[in-house]
């Protein structure tokens, strides 16, 4: 058991960093959501899945297939931005029809958190049909039914090595993305006007409102931010395990709400450490466990916050977060 823990250590570390900032840039549109609405938005998940069918439709189209594409680095770096920016935008865009149509009705009645929840998992499943009967068959040619195949574009290549642990270009790309991202929508939020009205709308409403706060563009711009960084963690996943479905979200949503919760959901730097902290927990919990029980300690860990400490490592909220 020794053994295996000095072998595999560093190697488990660096694919819980990678798989970290995925779930860290998931868990930021819970943690906002939950911060400016007290609102579980479980078809966040879904949000994510139309991002990584948008980085598939492009890299397809570019490719001409499945193929693998041969670039130079400036291609490479050209197509991972073009990747972002469009799934970015098409989630982004998804998560604000998403406000409109499922939420922002139920919000204008008054409606109780469980019909708001209620209508959440409803639009869930609905998204998962829609993409898993027409869109990504519509798109692929193929049954969406089954797991999709993108083309390799950035090869997995290795850089260098700490100990017996091996960082390939891949990794590189999805850790520095990820924090880069997180890092300004952080300061979006600490030092920005829009910043200023999301905080304040997540403290008290009704005081955000007699200062002048539109409480329905700020919802919109929440879930707006929310769901472009779900875009981006989308385009991110793509290119770093190649496939997509039409179920991918469920299980990484589950993952990056626990990642909310474990860092302190409504705090957004809480959902950079949960993030980090549960695919490292994962990955070391597989040198031990088997990478079978990798998915089951995601959901142990969960349990085990919710029962110690419910408000998660930091335990700051959004509300609470200063200019």
């Amino acid at each position: 058991m020794l053994q295996d823990l000095q072998a595999q250590f560093l190697g488990s570390t660096i694919g819980g960093l990678v798989a970290g900032s995925i779930y860290a840039l998931i868990a930021l549109g819970y943690t906002m959501v939950y911060g400016v609405l007290r609102l579980i938005n479980f078809a966040h998940s879904e949000i994510f899945m139309i991002g990584t069918v948008t980085s598939l439709f492009i890299l397809i189209t570019i490719a001409g297939g499945t193929a693998p594409i041969t670039l130079g680095v400036f291609g490479m770096i050209a197509v991972l931005l073009l990747i972002i920016i469009a799934s970015a935008a098409v989630s982004g865009g998804a998560a604000v029809l998403l406000e409109q149509v499922a939420y922002r009705p139920l919000r204008k009645k008054g409606a109780t958190r469980l019909a708001a929840l209620i209508s959440a998992i409803g639009a869930s499943l609905f998204l998962q049909e829609l993409f898993g009967l027409e869109i990504i068959e519509w798109i692929t040619g193929k049954s969406g039914r089954v797991q999709q195949n993108a083309p390799r574009f950035i090869p997995h290549e290795e850089l260098f090595h700490i100990g017996n642990g091996v960082v390939r270009t891949d990794h590189v790309f999805v850790v520095v993305g990820a924090v880069i991202m997180m890092v300004v929508l952080d300061q979006l939020v600490s030092r920005t006007r829009i910043g200023r009205g999301i905080r304040a709308t997540a403290q008290d409403p009704e005081a955000a409102v007699l200062m002048g706060v539109s409480i329905d563009k700020i919802v919109r711009l929440t879930f707006l931010l929310g769901g472009a960084m779900a875009g981006i963690a989308a385009a991110l996943y793509v290119m770093e395990y190649e496939n997509t479905d039409y179920r991918i979200g469920f299980l990484l949503g589950i993952k990056a709400f626990t990642a909310a919760v474990l860092g302190g959901i409504g705090n957004l730097r809480g959902a950079l450490l949960g993030g980090i902290v549960l695919g490292l927990v994962e990955n070391w919990s597989s040198i031990f466990f088997g990478s079978a029980w990798k998915d089951v300690t995601a959901f142990v860990v969960l349990v085990l916050v919710l029962m110690f400490r419910p408000t998660g490592i930091l335990g700051e909220s959004l509300q609470r977060a200063r200019a």
